[in-house]
């Protein structure tokens, strides 16, 4: 009980400290809130990323996996690097596209492809639009709806038809508040009919690629992207869907002995092809939040740092401003441990108040995020219970010097201070 009485006298201490020493204590309150706003801002879009992320890795499939020419990492060689391995790894093919399919175990294999293409209709034009070359399953992977009109369909596909889907943004800037199903855009240079308009419910994944709701997108069917459109044949990717009963390392193993034997690779040969699973995708995005989460501490130490400084500074000046205080207090009975006590608590208590403040700003940002735009930004507690320990401990930390000084004030000496 006596600890608590003088924790809360500690606490109206650091209120009247605040309030003779505005400046001082503002410095160091905002040193403190600054810290803390920065390890919570960036908890808080870390968490919405990773979240938004994991939900784009859901809706594809949990047992989905990638085969592709180049592999990915941020540890991964720039496949135009004439030292590359990855740079003489041959494309993969549409034969071997066919040949996957045929592979027990698997459901879909979903052809990918894509590029860049000038739209117009009538007097709107737009340039440098991405479109997404598909083949006819890629809902499947992909969430969207389809309102109003349609997919293209297998025979679509096949035939290279000139076809096209365009998203929400897309036809608001090339149609207005008009129906754009079945009129013809030029897209290339070339005429395709629109068949359908999608609505992406894309997270930050997708829109890190330029795939998001507000980007104008395109999808056309993959075959006719190939014959029509000149699409790049070596960026041809696949999205690999085992069956619901199927082991995805067993289906993975099987796809690659496949790869391998057709592309003549003997044992000991290194694969020229990568198959990508979700976990590692993952993995590669954890390591970027990691590398952008250490920035923001690091920041954030330089920041509490500041306002540790700040303690210090205002501490000594309360130590000597409350001295013949301190004389007296010692010559009633306090003890040391009785002063340094309620020092410590006066620093943790201004260190807490920046915290509050940051914790309150950063909540707020949070909330802006969340609010306008596709990042579920919250407040992880683990993040919010760091920043106030944290916050506490560079108060006692930085506290400690004038609470020893204050300590062992000799009594006679303090009282006849002036």
């Amino acid at each position: 009980m006596t600890r608590l009485l003088l924790a809360l006298e500690g606490v109206g201490m650091a209120l009247d400290a605040i309030r003779a020493n505005k400046v001082r204590a503002a410095l160091t309150i905002a040193g403190v809130a600054i810290g803390v706003f920065v390890v919570v801002a960036m908890g808080a879009v870390v968490n919405g990323i990773q979240a938004s992320f994991q939900q784009d890795l859901d809706e594809i499939g949990a047992t989905t996996f990638i085969v592709q020419r180049r592999g990915i990492g941020l540890s991964a060689c720039d496949g135009t690097d004439e030292k590359c391995p990855d740079r003489r790894n041959p494309p993969i093919t549409v034969s071997e596209w066919d040949m996957v399919k045929r592979l027990p175990g698997i459901q879909d294999v979903i052809g990918t492809n894509g590029g860049t293409a000038n739209f117009g209709y009538r007097n709107n034009r737009v340039d440098n639009v991405g479109y997404d070359a598909y083949s006819v399953e890629w809902p499947a992977v992909n969430a969207s709806d389809i309102m109003p009109g349609r997919n293209f369909t297998r025979a679509e596909d096949e035939a290279g038809s000139p076809v096209v889907l365009l998203n929400d943004t897309l036809t608001a800037q090339l149609f207005g508040d008009s129906d754009p199903i079945g009129k013809q855009v030029t897209m290339a240079g070339r005429l395709f009919t629109v068949v359908g308009v999608f609505h992406t419910r894309a997270g930050f994944l997708r829109s890190l690629e330029g795939r998001g709701p507000d980007t104008p997108r395109a999808i056309v069917p993959l075959n006719t992207a190939l014959r029509t459109l000149d699409a790049f044949r070596g960026s041809l990717t696949l999205l690999v869907r085992p069956k619901a009963d199927a082991v995805q390392s067993e289906v993975m193993d099987e796809v690659l002995a496949s790869l391998r034997a057709r592309r003549g690779l003997k044992p000991g040969m290194r694969n020229n092809f990568y198959l990508i699973e979700q976990d590692r995708i993952k993995e590669t995005f954890d390591q970027l939040f990691a590398a952008i989460f250490s920035v923001g501490l690091a920041l954030s130490a330089v920041a509490l740092l500041v306002g540790g400084v700040g303690v210090v500074a205002i501490m000594m000046i309360s130590v000597t401003e409350r001295t013949r205080e301190i004389g007296v207090r010692k010559a009633l009975g306090a003890t040391a441990g009785t002063i340094r006590w309620q020092f410590l608590v006066e620093a943790a208590t201004l260190t807490s108040i920046g915290a509050l403040i940051g914790l309150a700003i950063g909540a707020l940002l949070a909330w802006g995020i969340r609010a306008n735009t596709t990042i579920p930004a919250t407040l992880p507690t683990s993040i919010v219970v760091t920043a106030l320990v944290a916050s506490a401990l560079t108060g006692v930390a930085f506290g400690i010097i004038p609470a020893l000084r204050a300590s062992r004030l000799d009594p006679v000496e303090a009282l006849r201070y002036e």
